[in-house]
């Protein structure tokens, strides 16, 4: 049996597709089954130009308008609408990216003979839907005997249903971990086997499909490494301008799964991880392989027992690995300089909110001091922090925007966080409760109204949701946090000395000197020598006023609560009202001019 496993735009033209390649390695394992990989997007990046492609990928939105305007013609104005508002640098070149895309889709499929394969496989994850069903209405075309399957973290059991019932192209839908449900579903092709229950046929529905219950979770400890080969082969044919960046995989689901907001999970029952040894042995294996050193960990949040082992690990390999992960705010500073050693260089922390009682509304279960100590760690170390700031959170008050730029004003040395409007993503725990976070109503999302055609849109049940509620009152709140953030980016990105933190610390011993830059104002030096270096060395990490109370002995309170007021107004400390942090940063030695 032959099968092709296939992952459209917009997937990160420099990653090969980590799903593609689990699913090969496992496959090809099992023995008699030829795994035919394709990676269209990279012939797309290369037709319209690798800062295109990354400007559209960037969105959640515009790719998915390019080929709404392909798969439904009637639709093309509306699709314009769409894409203009989110890359507006662009707005002027969607009749010539729409036409780009038909034809390298042409040329791509002329290529191919899916005449050979029993079935042709999507993944689809994000922005991947409407390219994914483009191409495939234009497979079934070709070969209309040929099965298709859709699968992948975008094809949650709602969602699927619905597109199984609109669209004709897809014969069938696997939602949950596809390794053994896509075996088990080529044996049920070959007569051996009957249909995968994480599997739902066009020719069954309606039907369920069932949880994916812990009995049919694969050990993930088992599973092959993945294959690339089919990435780096496509990647040889069209020249190699760049050199790519490898997905590996450390744990599946959430260890944390918790936050109010999040959806990513549902195709997950429980949360499992790998050893730190077997992640080891991948990233040298993949490594040698494909001479490739930089790595991008695919998890929601790494598994913290084993990532600190597995970072102490790679600190003491003699390979220059480069490593990304999405990870919960470090505890402190020992722990964040661990993974740095062990090559570290980006991460992602839900940072999300600036306010506490915020942040208990989405169940982070971190504090903002937590959130500001994480942001500072990653600043004296060099690492690269992204992170996102949630405004409109249905129910927000006018006390948690006041703490959030109270918040923000601390924050302005650090690299800037993103503003990202919330949004309702389907089967998260503010979906589930809506009255509880005021929601009245659930909707469509807006963008997919200009995305499908209306009766098309009416049968789906789309991943992100619009709603009714108190949407234009948290606009109108949220407005001055969103200036606010727009002014923190702005700083950064015209700051002359970018190697260097914007609140740097250098300690003299008996005092220390600190250099402050200001937005479009002079850079600052404050001197703090005796008593104040002490206090505020002390507060290198978050201190409760009452512990530095009886550290410093000597010190009335009064005169305390003077000298910590002065430092926050002036930017220098961050309080909470409880405990006090330290801003100023002593950077790694690299990162100074």
């Amino acid at each position: 049996m032959r099968i092709a496993l296939v992952s459209m735009p917009w997937a990160i033209f420099y990653r090969p597709s980590i799903q593609l390649g689990s699913l090969a390695a496992y496959l090809r394992d099992q023995g008699e089954i030829i795994v035919d990989c394709a990676h269209p997007y990279l012939e797309v990046a290369r037709a319209i130009g690798f800062d295109a492609y990354n400007d559209i990928s960037a969105s959640t939105w515009a790719g998915e308008a390019l080929y709404s305007a392909l798969l439904f013609p009637e639709n093309r104005q509306k699709a314009n609408v769409l894409f203009a508002r989110q890359v507006p640098a662009r707005k002027n070149d969607f009749p010539l990216l729409v036409n780009q895309l038909k034809e390298t889709t042409t040329d791509w499929l002329a290529r191919q003979d899916f005449s050979r394969h029993t079935l042709v496989g999507f993944s689809i994850c994000f922005s991947q839907l409407l390219a994914s069903l483009y191409c495939a209405s234009r497979i079934k075309a070709k070969y209309p005997d040929t099965a298709i399957v859709f699968g992948g973290s975008a094809c949650t059991p709602d969602l699927g249903k619905s597109l199984l019932a609109t669209f004709p192209w897809p014969d069938y839908l696997i939602t949950g971990e596809g390794e053994r449900a896509l075996s088990d579903l080529l044996r049920h092709l070959a007569g051996s086997g009957p249909l995968p229950i994480q599997a739902l046929s066009r020719q069954q529905m309606p039907g369920p499909i069932a949880d994916d219950r812990p009995n049919h979770q694969m050990d993930i400890n088992a599973l092959p490494c993945p294959d690339y080969k089919e990435y780096f082969t496509e990647l040889a044919g069209q020249g190699q301008p760049f050199v790519p960046e490898l997905p590996i995989e450390f744990s599946r689901g959430c260890w944390w799964n918790r936050c109010s907001f999040c959806n990513l999970n549902q195709q997950w029952c429980g949360y499992r991880w790998k050893t730190s040894a077997r992640v080891v042995a991948d990233v040298r294996l993949l490594a040698r392989r494909h001479q490739c050193l930089d790595f991008f960990f695919t998890d929601n949040a790494l598994p913290p027992a084993e990532a600190e082992t597995f970072f102490r690990d790679m600190a003491g390999d003699p390979g220059d690995y480069r490593f990304f992960a999405e990870i919960r705010a470090p505890k402190d500073l020992e722990e964040c300089t661990l993974y740095q050693r062990g090559g570290l260089r980006s991460i992602q922390v839900g940072i999300e909110a600036l306010s506490d009682s915020l942040l208990k509304k989405m169940r982070k279960g971190v504090t903002v001091m937590e959130n500001i100590h994480a942001m500072k760690m990653a600043t004296a170390l060099n690492i690269r922090l992204d992170g996102n700031l949630i405004l409109e959170f249905p129910g927000s008050t006018e006390e948690e925007v006041r703490e959030t730029l109270h918040a923000l004003a601390a924050v302005l040395p650090f690299p800037p966080l993103k503003a990202a409007s919330f949004f309702l993503g389907q089967g998260s725990p503010v979906h589930a409760e809506p009255r509880r976070y005021g929601i009245r109503a659930i909707t469509h999302h807006a963008n997919d109204r200009l995305l499908f055609p209306g009766p098309v849109l009416q049968r789906l049940d789309l991943l992100v949701k619009g709603y009714r509620g108190d949407r234009t009152r948290q606009k109108k709140l949220w407005r001055p946090v969103r200036r606010q953030v727009r002014t923190w980016q702005r700083f950064h990105k015209d700051r002359k000395h970018k190697k260097r933190p914007a609140l740097e610390l250098r300690d003299g011993g008996s005092f220390l000197i600190i250099r402050q830059e200001r937005p479009d104002q002079p850079t600052l030096h404050h001197r703090l020598a005796g008593l104040s270096r002490q206090i505020y060395l002390a507060c290198d990490h978050p201190l409760p006023k009452k512990r530095l109370l009886a550290r410093f002995k000597t010190v009335k309170e009064s005169q305390l609560n003077q000298f910590l007021d002065g430092l926050v107004q002036k930017g220098l400390l961050f309080s909470d009202g409880r405990a006090f942090l330290a801003l100023a940063v002593r950077p790694e030695p690299e990162s100074q001019n």
